[in-house]
């Protein structure tokens, strides 16, 4: 099973194996509070889209389309990702946005369920 959860939320017994999947280390979050096993910044969004899209709800759409794109060149990572749920049985994927349903993270999730 994968499911996401934002970073900033307690973790919790139920989430398995944590995988940081943003680019950048979120902001005020230690270490050791993150409780995170793995951080895969190459699966995230490109610096350009990300900076690009702001977490804009207008660009939502052509964001996860401009994301996808990105993710089709990243087959060995999905790979990997799914290889860890595999595991563990349970993964985490951890992301900082205010909005999970605006999240690089709803994107991914999304691709990695068409690829079971």
């Amino acid at each position: 099973m994968i499911q996401i959860k934002r970073v900033y939320e307690q973790s919790g017994d139920k989430d398995g194996y944590r995988v940081l999947i943003d680019r950048l280390w979120p902001r005020g979050v230690s270490k050791e509070n993150a409780r995170v096993d793995l951080w895969l910044k190459e699966i995230a969004p490109s610096t350009e889209l990300r900076k690009w899209y702001q977490h804009d709800p207008e660009k939502w759409d052509e964001f996860g389309k401009r994301y996808r794109k990105e993710l089709a060149g990243k087959k060995e990572l999905l790979l990997q990702i799914k290889d860890l749920e595999k595991e563990h049985g349970t993964l985490t994927l951890l992301f900082a946005a205010k909005e999970k349903e605006y999240s690089q993270a709803a994107v991914l999730i999304d691709v990695l369920k068409q690829k079971k």
